[in-house]
């Protein structure tokens, strides 16, 4: 590529600043804020004249009161459960002599039990939500008719680095004449931003943009209707969170807003343009996220994982709105900011030391959502803007591959937790961002202690007294319960709604939902297991190889799921090996973990089927909307590469 050609395929630079402040330190934040809790204690005039003031102490907006209240009510829910639950589960604990032990196992249960607590009465909020609305939430409704500002652009920038070109230019070629078709596609501006450094790619991508802005402009003949732009950096530092940053150190200060696409992402031109007026509605919006809708491969794995992310992942996105509101988070993609604010307080300073947890930022979206918020803009999540799309890993084991970088990440953002001047509730999605990963080696803890304990009682449940037999029996249920109840709101509302037929109907919405929920339980324990071994390399600072799950959809090799998966299946061994000495009711009280373990192989590989899996959407099980009848932006976006998206 010839450096002349690719000067030409970006406007001319404007050079602005954006500096990083290094990071206080975790102990040394604690420190300044437990000096800061004395010196508040002491009279006025002996304090420090320019002590710091985080955005919990500032005038409070509007929102944020009812926020507070809804906050409350959510802890204390949590609490209560969690106190009666961790109260049974002591009481029908089996006597063992090891007090240590049991004292140890009974705070993991309080602790993993108050983890899928938090997710149920988060999914019983969105429920709520779901059915009367909320009124404190941003309403996208309210600005649909407001006239775009032509001083205040917005750029559309699209992070690469060796992905399907196929794919990423198809998505964004329809996203692009979904735009051109709302008669607003002035007012915006398209970057492909890319870090692939082999040269047949960068030829790929430079052949696919010259395609793009040809059919771009043959559309309205004169002037392209949209400006489409491409650039390879030279200097590929801290990867996505580098690639945007050096977007907005050359172009930043010549646009208002830029909204963040992924390699797979697919957004409407209504949804874009909605999003542009939202932030011109309201000033003080730092970052505005769209509730993403998985959708685009045909496989069992992936349609059950956007089955499940339409019917209680919505809820669930709806109850973090709830009680988050104007304090929410950010996924990284598909979502708008405001670039002048995010320039000034957003750069990432790289975490000192050595070790897995240090260096650049991975997880960043948490972090710049966060430090937005210090900055005193709000941050919010607008579940129910139509629009907004991205692919699902097609299996298991891309999305293991996944998992694994967003472990990492989110294990690494735990050392950011006492920065000063972050918000609580940002505090909050830090620690239960690294919770979602550290509960697998923890449940894995718990259950090895009450196979310990178990042995050494020499009880066996089905000879236990009759109390202590349906007790405990009752709290395994009532624990399966919480863990469902989302699933089940989610199918309620549904149908309350009167929204089944977009599911194929009624009856097939039930069976879907029950499809999905044994597959999820199937799976569960494979992901647990995985995720244990990435708390593991995460802790320990083995290299992680920063790669992208493949996009294309294909069947796993029964070769490669042997060498991926042949450990869970040994562990499933062990674990029959170690709990037959228990007795059969312990074989029987695991055997939600081992048997799944104990086929994961064959699972990993009928669940990457896409013949499977649209012989199922034949039979309108796991059909969402999206499929029934599919948005104009993603037909466009299949047809022009069916065999990436596989969609059926």
């Amino acid at each position: 590529m010839k450096p002349s050609i690719r000067s030409a395929s970006a406007p001319p630079i404007h050079r602005g600043s954006m500096v990083a402040t290094p990071w206080r330190g975790f102990w040394r934040s604690v420190g300044a804020a437990l000096m800061a809790r004395v010196s508040a204690t002491q009279p006025r005039a002996s304090r420090a004249p320019h002590a710091s003031r985080t955005p919990d102490d500032t005038t409070l907006p509007a929102w944020a009161v009812h926020a507070r209240v809804r906050r409350l009510v959510f802890l204390a829910l949590i609490v209560t459960l969690t106190a009666w639950a961790t109260m049974l589960f002591v009481e029908l604990k089996p006597s063992s002599g090891l007090w240590g032990v049991s004292f140890i196992q009974s705070t993991l249960f309080a602790l993993l039990f108050a983890w899928v607590a938090s997710g149920a009465i988060t999914a019983l909020m969105g429920f709520w939500v779901s059915l009367y609305g909320d009124r404190h939430a941003l309403d996208h409704r309210a600005v649909r008719d407001q006239p775009l500002d032509v001083a205040r652009r917005t750029a559309l920038i699209m992070p690469i680095c060796h992905e399907d070109v196929s794919t990423v230019f198809a998505g964004l070629r329809a996203t692009c004449e979904s735009l051109i078709a709302t008669g607003q596609a002035q007012h915006f501006d398209v970057f492909v931003l890319s870090d692939s450094k082999d040269p047949e790619v960068l030829a790929q991508e430079w052949q696919a943009w010259s395609a793009l802005r040809a059919e771009l402009a043959a559309r309205s003949p004169g002037t392209p209707p949209i400006e489409v732009y491409y650039r390879a950096r030279k200097r590929r530092t801290h990867r996505k969170a580098g690639n945007v940053a050096d977007f907005c150190r050359r172009w930043g200060k010549d646009y208002a807003y830029m909204i963040v696409l992924d390699a797979d992402s697919v957004m409407s031109g209504d949804c874009v343009v909605t999003l542009a007026q939202l932030m011109e509605a309201h000033p003080k919006a730092g970052i505005i996220q769209t509730l993403t809708q998985s959708i685009g491969h045909a496989t069992l794995h992936a349609r059950v994982q956007q089955f499940a992310a339409r019917v209680a992942g919505r809820l669930f996105a709806l109850g973090m709105q709830f009680w988050q509101l104007g304090d929410s988070h950010y996924f990284g993609h598909n979502a708008i900011i405001r670039v002048q604010p995010f320039m000034a307080h957003c750069a990432l300073a790289t975490i000192p030391g050595t070790g897995g947890l240090t260096g650049s930022i991975l997880s960043h979206d948490f972090v710049e959502a966060a430090m937005m918020r210090r900055a005193g803009f709000d941050v919010w999540l607008v579940s129910d803007l139509k629009g907004s799309y991205e692919q699902q890993p097609p299996d298991l084991l891309s999305e293991l591959q996944r998992d694994r970088r967003w472990c990492q990440g989110n294990l690494q953002n735990l050392r950011l937790m006492a920065e000063p001047g972050f918000s609580t509730v940002h505090r909050f999605m830090f620690l239960t961002g690294a919770l979602s990963y550290l509960a697998a080696p923890l449940w894995l803890l718990f259950m090895g202690l009450g196979l310990l304990l178990w042995k050494l009682s020499g009880d066996d449940l089905a000879t236990a007294e009759g109390f202590t037999r349906v007790g405990t029996l009752g709290l395994w249920f009532w624990t399966l319960f919480v863990l469902v109840l989302p699933r089940v709101l989610g199918v309620v509302s549904i149908l309350w709604q009167k929204e089944a037929i977009r599911f194929g109907g009624a009856w097939a919405l039930v069976r879907s939902a029950l499809v999905e929920t044994v597959l999820a339980l199937m799976q569960a324990p494979i992901r647990m297991l995985g995720h244990t071994v990435f708390v593991v390399v995460a802790l320990t600072g083995w290299k992680l190889e920063w790669k992208s799950p493949p996009r294309d959809a294909r069947e796993i090799p029964w070769k490669d799921a042997v060498t991926a998966l042949c450990v869970p299946t040994l562990v499933a061994g062990l674990l029959v090996l170690a709990a037959a000495p228990a007795g059969p009711s312990a074989l029987l009280w695991f055997a939600p973990v081992w048997v799944p373990l104990l086929f994961a192989i064959p699972m990993a590989v009928l669940t990457s089927d896409h013949r499977l899996g649209a012989a199922l959407r034949a039979q309108h099980v796991l059909l969402v909307p999206e499929e029934a009848r599919s948005p104009q932006v993603l037909r466009r976006a299949w047809s022009m590469e069916p065999s990436s998206w596989q969609h059926p």
